[in-house]
């Protein structure tokens, strides 16, 4: 007798691990797109569905025979050992059992089981679901549409998606968001490597056969340094000019200068350059000392994470920043801050 009910606790103990070791399959996706999937007639979805439908009384069910098995296991323990080694067994087996069927070994075991009879517990909640609902147990929310919380967050979502959009799509998702936060000083054409014209100089041919060997479209037009950026320059606009009259810098450009600091944000850089139709703001630093050029490319590109040519790319690792504060630096006749 004693060997039987040994038999019969071992045997039901293991029962108690399959069933508590066991985890109801849960949908792959949010509940936005398990809708969006049955709208658009996608069959494969319907099981998630139903899963989703069914996890509270598959849960409840779950708790309530593993209830009932422990309960079981202790009086047999008590009826085979004596009053008082029975109860100190159970209370190990109450205490241990949870932490027993979570050894990966067994977890693996109850859940190719669960997963083997899956279709046939849907069915059977799915038919006393009404008998359940009497046993239904306090549940933790099962909500898994879990909100994004942070920036960060949705940055690390966006970088670990796989296969729903392209590689330019998630590159250009993610600049957008860091947009925002970064600066001027990060993307501008430093002071070093700008091309500028003296406000003097003779537009004759050898000059221009100059400024157009550089490449540049745009050059600033400056008043003895580059400090004192008086106007801007345009190649399209020399063409027009009648070379054997060389006129100087000073009566071919537009002076209208626009200059923006280097701690603006690059979101109101990109909205100065939508609001002035302008292609290029002169930098400057808190001593309106010039600290670099920023185009409308550049921004544009640090919006989009891609790489536009332009007449500044072969000097991205040069930055030079003036040191000196001389006074009544970069203050055009015609100047206006962006």
């Amino acid at each position: 007798m004693t060997i039987l009910l040994v038999f019969l606790t071992t045997l039901i103990f293991c029962l108690l691990l399959i069933v508590t070791g066991a985890s109801p399959r849960r949908s792959r996706v949010s509940a936005f797109e398990r809708q969006r999937q049955h709208a658009s007639g996608a069959g494969a979805v319907i099981l998630d569905i139903r899963r989703e439908r069914l996890l509270p009384d598959i849960l409840s069910l779950q708790r309530v025979v593993s209830a009932l098995l422990l309960v079981i296991v202790v009086v047999l323990l008590v009826d085979t050992f004596s009053w008082l080694l029975g109860c100190i067994v159970a209370l190990v087996v109450a205490l241990e059992y949870g932490a027993i069927a979570r050894i990966g070994l067994l977890r693996r075991q109850s859940q190719k089981l669960y997963t083997r009879y899956e279709a046939a517990i849907l069915r059977f909640v799915e038919r006393f679901r009404g008998i359940l609902r009497f046993v239904r147990t306090t549940l933790p929310d099962l909500n898994s549409d879990t909100r994004v919380e942070s920036r960060e967050e949705l940055q690390h979502i966006i970088g670990e998606t796989r296969g729903v959009i392209t590689a330019d799509e998630k590159l250009l998702l993610l600049n957008s968001l860091q947009f925002g936060s970064r600066f001027v000083s990060e993307i501008m054409t430093p002071k070093g490597v700008i091309d500028s014209i003296q406000k003097s100089e003779l537009l004759g041919p050898l000059v221009l056969s100059d400024l157009h060997k550089t490449g540049h479209s745009r050059f600033p037009v400056i008043d003895g340094d580059i400090d004192h950026v008086i106007g801007m320059l345009y190649v399209q606009d020399l063409l027009s000019l009648d070379v054997k009259r060389s006129v100087t810098a000073e009566k071919a450009m537009e002076q209208r200068v626009l200059y923006i600091h280097q701690d603006q944000s690059l979101q109101h850089a990109l909205a100065a350059f939508l609001r002035t139709h302008h292609l290029l703001f002169i930098v400057v630093n808190e001593y309106r000392e010039t600290v670099g050029l920023l185009s409308l490319e550049d921004t544009i590109e640090a919006l989009i994470g891609h790489k536009i040519i332009d007449e500044f790319d072969a000097h991205d690792d040069l930055r030079a920043v003036a040191k000196r504060n001389l006074h009544g630096n970069n203050h055009a006749r015609e100047g206006e801050d962006v």
